[in-house]
């Protein structure tokens, strides 16, 4: 599920690319924002599939071998009877997100499918599970588990391919990853091709606050440039990083529009973003002009908050 703390990543990205391009078209940027969260959850289905991918080819295997034996026969017969994956491989929701977004792109690019097919011989955990005869569900869960965990997680092939895919995806990538280790986790015996997939953008309000964030930072854009070169009068706006004046931005924009957002909040969250995305001291550097903008509100009366504790 996508946090607060992703969705301004997202609304960031969205600043700076808007900033980046010189474009004033602020519908046509909310749209490919919208566009960036909704294809979260087509990284979602894309990651699914490959596992399904795995047991397509392990089907094709089976088919184009003569030999019943053999490491890769028996891991080709394992995935097959895997009934997380025959889980997955029925759930309907699943496939209708893949049909409708054209996300099996496993069926072309079947090389990555391979890679990672032989790579889980190099694996203990598949080699133990390998020899229980007749996994139950549990084992079977627990291996599916690990597959995704430790081979096609980490895999730095599969990153690069993902990103060629969709730049907005790298920064999905530990978030949907997340979301799909949970989905697993609580998969049951019991469960049907009805099952229902995760959300991972919690409810409209979220959707609602990226929306607002991004079109008030954007349209009160040249007040808080004004704010910040009050609050910066020994530095030139250029020797500024760029990202660090959009998530000052930003931070202005949540002190003075979003009444039910703490103070302490906004900070703290933009100096985490400021410390995985910006230079190594911006995070000092915004902490203090987030700080002293803030007590100057409150000192005026501009510190729109409501509620105690929001101070």
């Amino acid at each position: 599920m996508l946090t607060r703390r992703h969705i301004r990543i997202k609304v960031m990205q969205s600043l700076f690319a808007m900033k980046q391009k010189e474009s004033e078209q602020l519908d046509l940027e909310l749209r490919f924002l919208k566009k960036s969260m909704e294809q979260v959850k087509h990284l979602f289905g894309a990651n699914l599939q490959l596992l399904l991918g795995l047991k397509k080819h392990a089907s094709f295997l089976k088919g184009a071998s003569k030999s019943k034996e053999g490491d890769l026969i028996v891991l080709a017969n394992a995935l097959g009877d895997n009934q997380v994956l025959r889980l997955l491989e029925i759930n309907q929701q699943l496939q209708l997100l893949v049909e409708e977004n054209n996300l099996d792109y496993w069926y072309l690019d079947d090389e990555y499918v391979k890679i990672i097919f032989t790579e889980l011989l190099d694996h203990d955990f598949a080699q133990e599970y390998l020899k229980i005869e007749q996994p139950n569900f549990k084992e079977d869960r627990s291996f599916i588990l690990d597959v995704f965990k430790q081979v096609v997680a980490p895999n730095e092939k599969l990153h690069d391919y993902i990103e060629d895919k969709s730049i907005s995806w790298v920064d999905d990538m530990p978030v949907v990853n997340t979301a799909i280790v949970s989905f697993l986790k609580k998969l049951k015996k019991s469960d049907d091709d009805m099952l229902a997939l995760p959300k991972l953008v919690k409810d409209q309000e979220d959707l609602e606050f990226a929306a607002e964030l991004f079109k008030k930072t954007k349209l009160h854009e040249k007040r808080y440039l004004e704010i910040i070169d009050e609050k910066t009068p020994n530095w030139d706006r250029d020797r500024i990083a760029q990202l660090d004046v959009l998530m000052i931005q930003m931070g202005i924009c949540e002190f003075q529009k979003f009444p039910s957002i703490p103070v302490k909040v906004t900070i703290n969250e933009y100096l985490e973003l400021a410390k995985e995305y910006s230079t190594p001291k911006s995070n000092i550097f915004i902490n203090g002009i987030l700080d002293k903008i803030s007590k100057e509100f409150s000192d005026n009366g501009e510190l729109n908050k409501i509620g105690r504790g929001l101070m």
